[in-house]
Formats: structure tokens, sequence, C-alpha cells
């Protein structure tokens, strides 16, 4: 039966608040038949969600079922749109294309569209208390009372803070979201929130209450301890709006009326934590006592026309741990061990007397002795106070702080205090999770929990390079390696759309984009380094066009086109010459262990490694023009691309073909990156292979050259190597962090030495996800998932299994469905099935084929719907797909393997299974 399901409007359930004009509709198609494909559509949009009257009715004949944009009458303000769609689908067998039911409806509701729409003003207190230890300001609390008179049919607030915000009605909290308005670039965009209250709101003695803090906004900021960067006044916007059953409406609006509250919170801090007593919350009862002081809220100016919808999904609850155990360690301090380094909070109930002093101190490891440490840290306090109220059991989660942690060092608590009593609450981005990875090798699927947990812990709002230390900051160059294998995990459209928008309001005049997003670096040292480099400042490029292939997004293109082309147009302007970027300092392949001694800096030459990422970026930007229909800038770039590649070649190779950079990220990039002359690239592959050779099959490669150089292996003939780099156990390498015991990604190949010693203080994040981008390799390989389309309209699926697996299984929830290869190997037969989303076409690969004809003809008894041409055409056999009318071109190749296109459905292959022959690392190609 054919059905319509998950609806999506702009990859969101439902979204709320939205501010988009023309939303864009993706739906996915449901059969139990095999080559379902969409032949026409009807799209139907309401205010009601009888729909009747329409508002909008599009009939389509049209195979298009993500992001169909809306193009009905203008949508106003405020108001919800109900959307249902029915397909015509044909499958198999069918002469006629099915019709299906009308899906169930969704809808979306629209925030407040215009400048005019908005009645509330900026508000805040007239005085703060500072705090001495930390000099950051209190937060401060802000209430109202108001009475609603009549029948309400329904009331939504919209609110904003410079700084962070948290609300509650009548003493509900309001929304599930955290660390709201989250993080922009405050001087040109603060998101706006909406919450449907309709059923929290009472007739009589309604009460509002905000708590606004420091957060982004003015707290600190950097490892040099700035504060104010975007200015030094919190300040609150709110606005209700009460529709009522007989057609009228009111709005209650943030303005001077306000009352200033008590708040028991003294400090929040992103870096520092939270100091709170509850002591404090006994005035709130007493506040409105006619003998109690009103302090009113003042109106404070800023500008209405920054405001945004929320463009991303919020911060929210996602996990909640428990602890594994309560030590005492060599020093005896008590010490709480979550088991995972994770990120948000430890929330506790106490018993204790009023006023005994609670300190949390938050760290991620243990020190050699196994006591706490936290020196990697820095100057970030991550420590939470807490003076208890004395009045029974009290409960306690901080407010405008997050902690990275796996560790927490307990201070005053009582001795009754129980594991039981603790909870680690874990905040991110709400992604929702679309990848599953797991093989038959332990060690291997903890690497996956580590890459999706490192995940997890900097995706908080915005791709952070650490949750922990006093950074926490959106580097560039990390977001953009890490980017695949991030669409891999979760759904990152709407998270990295967002980011990408402050990127261009950041980047600088001349097309430079600094090294964070949001930039907070302005004035730092930064300076000194002309404000960009290559690789971190590519993201501006190579994220927008990841997402394009992974979601089928093209609009993220088109609304970053002039921040691409701007960078290109930047590094255009750098060189000695037009199609080289050989000046400036670079970064290169950061933190590479081919470095110097107490170095930084890889030993691959950083103008070629600057140059390659110009060849990649303007190589991006040509198709990507040539997608806009943009021709003009098609041609100039894509002469531009063969300039550089030809420049290339001359300044980096010698003549004899050798890199001027002999490293393994010299030959990683310029493989990876296409820039490798054509009678050379045997050459430069067999080098690569020789120097992890020379290095006792280890990789030696940093921040640049990692992310690609199991892919550039497996793409040149050399699978096995790649698979012995990946599955050593011993330092350098992924599964060393493994046998050291790490739940997320570290920042050193050596954070924790093989002595057990740390590799420094200054930079040693224990959950910093960059080296996690080999997940990508892991899905594309082991898995054998791979985009051919953009949003897997046509996908890739070719598993190659490695010597040491038995088993593998790969699952991406796609725009279009669920998209699965699940393989196993027994007693040397290879079972095999493949899911297959309908809509779709998937391109299989399978491995290891011992008897190509015998297989052939069980597929074709197997799946009727594939016929197949007489047996005396052995190599390029062709054969009709049943009523899809498509072509399979089945081929063999050498490596025994079968290669033929299929439409959607569910596959099953067994056959006697061939491992292909495994040259011995020793060994060199000739």
């Amino acid at each position: 039966m054919l059905k319509v399901k998950a609806l999506r409007c702009e990859h969101l359930n439902n979204p709320m608040g939205l501010g988009c004009l023309q939303p864009r509709l993706s739906w996915q198609i449901e059969s139990d038949k095999m080559y379902v494909s969409q032949k026409r559509f009807q799209l139907q949009v309401s205010l009601n969600p009888t729909f009747e009257p329409l508002l909008w009715n599009h009939f389509s004949y049209s195979d298009q079922s993500i992001l169909f944009p809306y193009e009905g009458p203008p949508l106003e303000s405020g108001q919800r749109y109900y959307y249902r769609v029915k397909v015509w689908a044909q499958g198999a067998g069918d002469t006629e294309p099915e019709e299906s039911e009308w899906s169930e409806s969704g809808y979306w509701e629209m925030g407040l569209l215009h400048e005019q729409d908005w009645k509330a003003q900026w508000i805040t207190v007239k005085e703060r208390s500072i705090h001495e230890q930390f000099q950051t300001r209190a937060p401060f609390a802000a209430s109202k009372c108001f009475s609603v008179e009549g029948k309400v049919k329904k009331a939504v607030i919209y609110a904003t803070s410079l700084g962070l915000y948290e609300l509650e009605l009548n003493g509900q909290r309001v929304g599930d979201a955290y660390f709201t308005p989250g993080w922009t670039d405050y001087n040109d965009r603060v998101q706006v929130q909406a919450y449907d209250v309709t059923s929290t709101l009472r007739e009589q003695h309604n009460r509002i209450t905000a708590t606004v803090g420091e957060g982004w906004y003015s707290g600190y900021l950097g490892w040099q301890k700035r504060k104010d960067t975007y200015g030094n006044t919190n300040a609150l916007l709110f606005q209700m709006k009460i529709s009522y059953e007989d057609g009228r409406s009111e709005v209650i609006c943030s303005d001077s009326s306000w009352e200033e509250a008590s708040c028991a919170i003294l400090m929040s801090d992103i870096y520092n934590g939270e100091i709170y007593d509850a002591r404090l919350e006994q005035q709130q009862a007493v506040e409105h006592s006619p003998l109690t002081e009103r302090k009113m809220m003042q109106v404070v100016p800023f500008p209405l026309s920054h405001l945004i919808a929320q463009e991303n999904e919020p911060v929210r609850v996602m996990n909640r741990l428990k602890p594994v155990e309560l030590i005492r360690t060599p020093k005896g301090e008590l010490v709480l061990n979550l088991g995972q380094n994770m990120v948000g909070w430890l929330e506790f109930k106490v018993e204790a007397p009023e006023g005994t002093v609670l300190n949390l101190v938050h760290g991620e490891v243990l020190d050699q002795q196994g006591n706490f440490y936290r020196d990697n840290i820095r100057d970030a306090a991550q420590q939470i106070t807490y003076i208890c109220s004395g009045k029974g059991t009290e409960i306690f989660r901080p407010h405008f702080t997050f902690q990275g942690f796996q560790y927490v060092k307990l201070e005053g608590f009582p001795d009754s205090i129980a594991i039981e009593d603790f909870t680690g609450v874990v905040l991110h981005s709400d992604m929702e999770p679309v990848g599953l990875f797991e093989t038959s090798d332990p060690k291997l699927n903890q690497l996956q929990h580590n890459i999706v947990w490192g995940q997890k812990g900097n995706f908080l709002d915005v791709p952070t390079d650490c949750p922990q230390r006093d950074e926490r900051l959106g580097w560039t160059g990390d977001a953009q390696i890490f980017a695949r294998t991030a669409s891999f995990n979760m759904n990152a459209a709407s998270f990295f759309r967002k980011w990408l928008k402050d990127l261009a309001y950041n980047q600088l005049e001349n097309g430079a984009v600094p090294f964070v997003v949001p930039d907070v670096l302005k004035g730092t040292f930064a300076d000194n380094m002309d404000k960009t480099t290559a690789a971190w400042g590519d993201a501006a490029v190579i994220c927008p066009w990841t997402i394009y292939q992974c979601y089928g997004d093209k609009q993220i293109l088109a609304q970053q086109y002039d921040s691409m082309k701007a960078w290109v147009d930047y590094i255009r302007a750098q060189g000695n010459e037009e199609c080289l970027w050989d000046t400036g300092l670079q970064l290169g392949d950061w933190l590479a262990l081919d470095s110097e001694e107490g170095s930084y800096f890889g030993a691959t030459d950083g103008t070629l490694v600057a140059t390659a990422y110009f060849a990649y970026s303007t190589h991006i930007l040509a198709q990507t023009a040539k997608l806009l229909n943009r021709y003009t800038d098609y041609n100039t770039y894509r002469s531009l691309h063969e300039g550089i590649k030809a420049a290339f070649a001359n300044r980096y190779f010698d003549d004899a073909g050798k890199l001027t950079s002999n490293t393994q990220t010299a030959q990683v990039v310029a493989l990876h990156f296409g820039l490798v002359p054509e009678k050379y690239k045997k050459q430069v592959i067999q080098e690569l292979v020789s120097l992890i050779e020379k290095n006792d099959m280890h990789l030696d490669t940093g921040f640049v050259g990692t992310p690609y150089l199991c892919l550039v292996l497996s793409d040149n003939g050399y699978t096995d190597v790649a698979y012995k780099i990946l599955f050593q156990n011993d330092y350098p390498s992924w599964l060393y962090q493994v046998e050291r015991g790490a739940t997320t990604m570290w920042e050193h190949w050596d954070s924790i030495k093989v002595d057990g010693s740390f590799w420094s203080t200054d930079m040693n994040s224990f959950n910093h996800y960059s080296y996690g981008s080999v997940g990508d390799f892991m899905y594309q390989n082991i898995a054998g998932i791979d985009v051919l389309e953009a949003g897997y309209k046509k996908s890739r699926l070719a598993p190659k299994p490695p010597a040491n697996l038995t088993s593998a299984r790969g699952k991406l929830e796609t725009p279009y469905g669920a998209l699965e290869v699940h393989w196993k190997i027994v007693n040397e037969e290879m079972q095999m099935t493949v899911l297959v989303p309908h809509n779709t076409t998937a391109k299989i690969t399978l491995p290891g084929v011992m008897e190509p004809d015998a297989l052939q003809q069980t597929i074709a008894t197997q799946y009727p719907s594939i016929q197949y041409p007489p047996d005396n055409v052995p190599q390029e056999l062709a054969g009709k797909l049943g009523s899809a009318g498509e072509q399979a071109i089945f081929q063999r190749s050498e490596d025994h393997e079968m290669t033929f296109t299929v439409g959607s459905g569910q596959y099953a292959f067994q056959y006697r299974y061939c491992q292909a022959t495994q040259v011995p690392a020793h060994a060199t190609r000739g």
C-alpha cells in the first residue's frame, strides 16, 4: 500500500516561529513494492486542519519530494499553516501509477516577520551587582502580572535577549530549549524563539518571570579573558499575543511597567560556572508585600531590525546519565565518575543545613596517580557553588552555563550523599540522529561512539572546538573537516545553515574569513596572522557544498554564494602569482606529528597546503556557479581552477615527479584535491604508502592530512593500507585513544602519553572532534554508503570488508528515507542485505564475488524485475529493470566485484565470498 509519511518543513518537524517567506516542504514515500518512483504529487495548504477552505492547492508532474517551495499567497506573521501531500507513484509491475491517500497533516507557524509587528521594548534593570572574584554581572529577573479577559483560543510568546534567558509562566518553565536565544553575531543577528503557552494561562493572576544572564553576549569569551564582546548591557525583549475565542486579541509586552524580581543566581558564566544561593528563593514569596519597595525595569535602545527567527534546532536535554562510581582519590578527595566525557550539567539532590556551601568542580580525566585533574581546563573555573536553603530535599541544576566533564570533585557534601543523588544531564543542539554504524569489532564500535559523543559535546548551537576550557569557539577549520562525518551522524542541515549565515556576516570586506565564527578574536592574535588561513577560511566554501551534497539543499548554495565567491577572490589576491597562495602565515597541517619539537606546525609546506585548498575551493565554486546557472562565473572559476592545477604542479613537483614536501599530508592533499598530473599519480600514491611503511604503518598527519588519509588510500587501490592504519591500537592511532579509555575524541594523538603523562596543559582537550572525521571513511568504506546525486537521490552502496571484520551495518536516514547496508561473512559466504529508499536509485557493488555467473543467475531468479541479457556478454551486461524503464549496467572487475544499479526496495544477496588479496604491509607495490 502506498503512503506518504515524515512530512518536514525546512528540514524540521512542525516548526514554530518560522521566518522564511517561502518554506520548503518535504515528504517520504512508503510502499511494499520495489522500484517505486513518484510520478506526480498534490500539495495542499490551509489555515485550518480540516483543509477547508484551501489556501493553496498545487498539482505537479514531478518526482521532487524534498524541499519543494511554498508558492501560495503571502504568509502572515504569527499564522499557523497546515499542509498535506498526496502522491502518485509507480512500482515494479505497475502499468499505471498508484494513488496514495492524503498524508497526515503537518504544520508550520510563522514568527513575527516585520519590524512593525513588534510592540515590545528592550528592558533591563537599573543596577546590577558585580561578583568580586569573577568580575561578572549577576543575572537579573523581571516579572509582569496580568489577567486575561475571556476564553483564550491561543497564546504565543515571542522572546529573545541580549544574553541568555529563561522564562517561567505561572511557575512553569516555558519551552524545553536552553541557552536561548543562541549564539549569533549579535551586532547583526539576534534570534527570536516562539512558544505556544495556551494551556499554561489562567483566567486571573498570571505571572510571567524572565531571568537573563550574560551568556555569550557579555560574558567571558576566549582565553584572553575578554568580556563584553557585543555589549555591556543585558536586556530582555518579550511579546505575548493572546487570541480570544470571540475574535479579540491583546498583547503583553516588555516595557517599563515590568518589575525587577529577586534572583537567587549570584553569578553565572559559560566558562566559570554558577553560584546559586537557595536561601534567596524565599524572598520571592514576600517580594510583593506592601512593605517591599518595587523596583521597575528600564527601557534600553537596541535595533529591532536585527531580529531574526530561530534558524536551527535549539539546545535541549538530550540524554540523562547515571554515574558509574563515587570514589575517594589517593588525595582523599570525593570524586564522581560519570563514565562518559559529556557536556551539560550535573543535577543533584541534597539535604543539608541552611547555609551549607557545596562546590562541584568539573574535569575530564584523572592523573597517573588516580587523582582529580583539571590543569588542561586552563582558566575556566567550571565550578558550581550551591548554598543550601535547609528546607528538606533540594534539587538543583545550573542555568546559564555548561561544563565539559567526566569527573566531578565534590566539596562540602554531607557524608550521607550517595551516587544515586546525581544525574549527568547532556545538552546539545537537538539534531535528529540519522546514522548508525556498528561492526563485529567492539573497539571500532567504541571509536564510532567517541566520534558521536564528540559531536554531541561540541555541537552546542555552534560547532565549537572544545566544550570545557576557556575557549569553546566556533573554529572554522574543525567544522569544515568534520562536516561530512557530522552529517552521517545527525541531521545537521539547519545547524550549519544558521552558522554559515554568521560566517558570511563575519567575513571581512576583502573576503577573508575569520578563524572562528562568531568572530570573537577581533583585536587578538588573529590580527597578527592576516585574520585568516587556508583550510580554516575554506569552511566558507566546503561546508555549504557538503550540506548540499548530503541534503540536496541547493538553497544553501544560493544563500552562501557571495560568501563563497568572496573567499576565493580573497585568496586570488594574496599570492605572488594569481594561481598560487604563497604568502602570509599559514597554520598548515596543524598539530601534525612530523612537526619540529615544541611546534604546533606540521612539516608540510604551509603554502602547498594553502594552494591545494585554493584549488579545491575554486573547483567547488565553479560547480556551484554551474548549478545556480551563473555560467559566466562558472567559466571564470573553471579556468582559474585549471590555472591553479598547473601552477601547483610547476611549483610543488620537481622534474622527477616528487613533491617538494615529502610528507604524508602533502601526498594526501595533492591526491585528494586532484592536483597530481596523471603521469605522476602512481608514483605519488606509492610514495604515500612508502612514507606510511617507514612510519611502521602509522600516520603522522595533523588537522589537514588526517581527514583525507584513509579515503585517498582507498580511492587509489590501497584500501588494505587504510585499514592497517585504522586498526592500529598503539600510538599514534585512533584506537590508541580507545585503549586508553577515551569516550570522546582527543585534540592530540598523545593527549595521554604512553607512560600515562599528559601531552600539555596549554592545549589538551579530551573532547575535540576533529580527528573524528575518520567516521566519513568508515561509513563510506566499511558500511559502503556514499552519495552519488545530491541528497542521496542516487546513492552508492559499495562496502569494502576489512579482513579482520566478520560483519558491519550502516544505516542513514536520508531525506528520502532509510538507506541501509548490512553484511556478514559466515563460513566463507557473504550475506548482504540492502535497503534503498523509494523515489531513489542506488549503485550497488558486491565485493568478493567468487562465482559471478552463478550469482547473476540467483539474482535474476530472486528479483525477476531485473532481466539479464545472454551469457555471451561477460564483461558488461545490460538489462531492463522491469517497468521502471531504467538500465542497469552489470560490470565485473578484476577485484572480484560486481556492480549494478537498482531501484528502491530491499535486497538480499548470498554468495561464496572471496576476500580480496591483501598485500603484506612491508611490501612495496609496483
